[in-house]
């Protein structure tokens, strides 16, 4: 179950065997296929690694990588994340070690970029309580031994702050090459003290094995194709960004801490995986596991939810449409409710009956121009907690405005006036 595994099983694989450079060329190239194949990169300009990327561009892909389907992913997800699985502890898979990281063809990818980036690190730490937490953090090269981490406050930046109270460097490991579940489990975010591993674990049917690494106590995927041990600094910050993040768009700057570097670790051959800022794959990798919440919460709520989308133009992340079969009038507001709730980043969110299909926006708009009054069926929620991500929102304070969109059919009136006509019995001509 480790990334060349699944790799081996794919046939949908661009590769390119000329010499390309990690500075803008590789990247452009990415952007060009996004959402396309896989890509692999097999001779990088100074640098012996490949490189792989798009692995998680698809939505099919990501179903895959899980063993499930676009109708039942949201249970699957859900029952990972509330039945965690232990993974077993085994021997190292790593051939070389290096003190170093500029054997890793780290790619620059826009060019207003502040340097070279580190797109698909699964950041492993533990808690002073004994737990572990994984989860993907952006790194930028500030040299060999030296990188930014750019951490929100969530799981990772609490056991910072533990470490920081107690005037530590906090230990942290690496990961960067996994199986592509591995992913998917690290983005469930399950509730504070739940091992993202475990998660993926579950996902993987147990089939997850971890290794502990050289410098700590930390537990990784011991598949894994390169791992970097070291420690964020208590008292080290710098400049972080700027950045394309999952809205094409860049990030503000900020003080981030710093990490310092112990030890890189690689298998012989490894294959470096490389994810496009604010392509397809960064998008479906984050929003998939959030459909996946809000899909659990809106049914806490209203008994039969069809399904959730966080949608592409949205950038998988800020507008979402739900699909809910109505049983009384109020449904549709109480599922956007329950939406917003369920994801503090999402910022729209239109809700439709089980006939409108999530997928199609001209049945979404359709639905929105038949079935919607802006007098009766509009929510707004002013002064809302909403994302960093938002360049329209207060960033600083992760402030916005939400608005929620009740696009069905009214309980008061005939459902047969807002059904679309079917075709009879009759012969079409070829």
């Amino acid at each position: 179950m480790s990334l060349r595994d699944y790799l081996r099983g794919e046939n949908d694989i661009l590769e390119f065997q000329e010499e390309l450079s990690p500075k803008y060329e590789i990247p452009a190239i990415m952007e060009k296929y996004d959402g396309g194949p896989i890509l692999l990169f097999n001779k990088v300009k100074g640098k012996l690694l490949s490189i792989a990327s798009g692995i998680c561009g698809k939505r099919e892909r990501v179903l895959k990588s899980i063993n499930a389907t676009k109708y039942n992913y949201y249970e699957k997800m859900i029952d990972a994340i509330n039945n965690p699985l232990k993974p077993k502890i085994v021997n190292s898979n790593f051939e070389i070690e290096e003190e170093d990281l500029s054997s890793l063809p780290i790619l620059t990818h826009y060019e207003r970029d502040a340097g070279p980036y580190i797109t698909s690190g699964i950041v492993i730490a533990k808690s002073k309580f004994g737990f572990q937490n994984a989860s993907i953090h952006r790194l930028l090269l500030l040299d060999k031994k030296h990188m930014a981490i750019r951490i929100v406050p969530r799981h990772l930046y609490a056991i910072y702050q533990e470490a920081k109270k107690n005037e530590e460097d906090l230990k942290i490991a690496i990961v960067i090459g996994v199986h592509p579940a591995v992913l998917v489990g690290v983005n469930t975010s399950p509730k504070y003290g739940v091992d993202e591993l475990w998660v993926a674990n579950r996902l993987m049917n147990g089939e997850l094995k971890v290794v502990e690494c050289k410098t700590s106590d930390l537990l990784v995927p011991a598949d894994a194709e390169i791992l970097i041990e070291g420690v964020i600094k208590k008292d080290e910050f710098v400049d972080e960004g700027p950045f394309v993040d999952i809205t094409g768009t860049y990030d503000i700057v900020r003080k981030q801490p710093v990490v310092e570097i112990k030890k890189v670790l690689r298998r012989r051959d490894a294959i470096y995986y490389a994810i496009l800022p604010g392509g397809l794959e960064h998008k479906l990798l984050m929003g998939m596991p959030k459909e996946a919440k809000m899909y659990d919460a809106i049914s806490k709520i209203i008994p039969e939810v069809k399904g959730v989308r966080l949608t592409i133009g949205g950038c998988c992340w800020f507008n979402a449409i739900v699909s809910i079969k109505k049983q009384s009038e109020g449904d549709g507001k109480s599922a956007i409710l329950a939406a917003f709730g369920s994801n503090p980043s999402l910022k729209h969110v239109v809700v439709v009956d089980e006939d409108i299909d999530i997928d199609d926006m001209n049945e979404v708009e359709w639905a929105i121009a038949t079935r919607f009054q802006g007098d009766e069926d509009l929510i707004i929620v002013r002064n809302a907690r909403g994302s960093s991500l938002d360049p329209s929102s207060d960033q600083e304070r992760l402030i916005t405005c939400k608005v929620g969109i009740d696009a069905t059919i009214p309980w008061n009136k005939p459902r047969e006036k807002f059904e679309k006509a079917k075709w009879g019995n009759r012969n079409v001509p070829h």
